[in-house]
């Protein structure tokens, strides 16, 4: 007998060890808000990871600004859905992985387990890539031996998860603010167009008619919406000792929603400012085939004329897959217990979905070079594009149900809304697809 839309009372949350562990207190608005403060920015390092920066390189270079209309609509879907999530975890007090496993039969329970791991392997593959490319650029090291020395990291989540939840988020909101300096350094020395990048942001037909430009677009949505993010958020925003009353609860979605939007908009900043620098260095000096993160290095110093360009541009994108490997161990933590309710120490964990991306970087960075992982980059972006509709429509079903939610439930226009980008991101995945099939990519 289903209990509140729910087959069972309670679950055993995920990541039982920091679970509210964060206390919230004081009076003022100003301080619950600090206290909130820091899950949206785990959540934002995933909108700015290496995939990002090959989808935005290639994007820039080619068509210019003329794509970051598809960055902004990428960003706003990513504040709705992540705020759903966030409202998912709080009024529920499941994360969505544990909403899906509560709800859905078991074999769509272990498909859906199936595609996310996926997800999070297409993902960790990137911040791989990224990282071991970074390592290369600043310290020469072979892009296949940085590969495997990215799985070191296992030992970094190891002593910030010992020391508290807060260090975590510490860490990576520092490694945000050093990437975002080291772009706004870029973005000032490469004199962008003002005209060109507010007409960017306008939206533009070309973009669904023109099949390489979809493509790119598509890599885009997928690295800025990541599927994984939706149920890492459902569940690290029960690391706060909110109250469990109704009020306490409203009060949680409230801050919970403020600090995902403020994280998210750096993400925006630094995706616009990927995308701005690519078209401002490489498309306006004729450079249109840039899509490579090893080329964009190489060229950015001479084109720009300022030394050390291509260095800082080496050091964000290293802060930037060291950020992203961070969230992605805490995602497949949640993704394991929350489907199968299979419990792992966190290193075994991230060494498997270490193994399952190092695998295949290896061997492509072996047999074709600095080409092939460039390739591999932009190809797991669209991977993540292709299976984000099976984390949003669950989604945005249960938040729908006045039977799950209660008083959470969405209200009539954000049903609307969440079903409209529901449907919006499943019909340009079709799209994508029938791009491919057809050679269109």
């Amino acid at each position: 007998m289903p209990l509140h839309g729910w087959r069972r009372a309670r679950l055993t949350p995920s990541l039982a060890e920091v679970y509210r562990t964060v206390p919230v207190s004081g009076s003022s608005t100003w301080r619950k808000a600090l206290a909130f403060a820091g899950p949206g920015y785990l959540i934002a390092v995933g909108y700015m990871d290496p995939g990002n920066w090959a989808t935005d390189l290639a994007g820039g270079s080619a068509f210019g600004y003329r794509l970051l209309v598809v960055i902004l609509i990428s960003n706003l879907m990513a504040v709705l859905l992540q705020g759903l999530s966030s409202k998912l975890g709080i009024a529920t007090g499941r994360d969505l992985a544990q909403a899906c496993r509560d709800h859905y039969s078991r074999p769509v329970v272990i498909f859906l387990w199936f595609i996310c791991e996926t997800a999070i392997a297409a993902c960790d593959l990137a911040e791989v890539i990224g990282s071991a490319i970074a390592l290369n650029l600043l310290f020469h090291i072979p892009i296949a031996i940085g590969v495997v020395l990215t799985a070191l990291d296992v030992l970094a989540v190891l002593v910030l998860q010992h020391k508290g939840f807060r260090w975590l988020e510490a860490l990576v909101i520092v490694l945000i603010a050093t990437i975002g300096i080291c772009f706004l350094f870029e973005v000032v020395i490469s004199k962008p167009s003002l005209s060109g990048v507010l007409g960017g942001f306008l939206p533009s037909f070309e973009i669904i008619r023109n099949p390489q430009m979809l493509y790119i677009a598509m890599g885009i949505l997928g690295a800025t919406v990541m599927p994984h993010n939706l149920y890492l958020h459902s569940s690290i925003v029960q690391t706060r000792q909110y109250e469990e009353s109704p009020a306490g609860k409203r009060e949680a979605v409230r801050f919970a929603f403020l600090d995902s939007t403020i994280a998210l908009t750096f993400a925006l900043f630094i995706n616009a400012a990927i995308l701005i620098v690519a078209a401002a260095s490489f498309h306006r000096s004729g450079h249109t085939d840039v899509a490579e993160i090893q080329q964009a290095y190489t060229l950015l110093t001479p084109l720009l004329g300022v030394g050390g360009a291509s260095a800082v541009f080496a050091l964000a994108l290293l802060a930037s897959g060291q950020s992203s490997t961070l969230t992605s161990t805490l995602a497949g933590q949640i993704v394991m217990e929350g489907f199968l309710q299979i419990r792992l120490r966190p290193w075994v964990r991230r060494l498997i979905t270490r193994g399952i991306a190092i695998v295949p970087a290896v061997i492509v960075a072996i047999l074709y070079g600095e080409s092939g992982t460039a390739h591999l980059l932009v190809m797991s972006q669209v991977i993540l594009s292709v299976q984000l509709s099976f984390a949003v429509f669950p989604l945005v079903r249960f938040t729908s149900d006045r039977t799950k939610m209660g008083e959470f439930v969405n209200s009539g226009w954000m049903r609307l809304l969440s079903y409209t980008v529901a449907i919006l991101i499943a019909v340009l995945n079709v799209w994508l697809i029938a791009q491919l099939l057809t050679g269109g990519g």
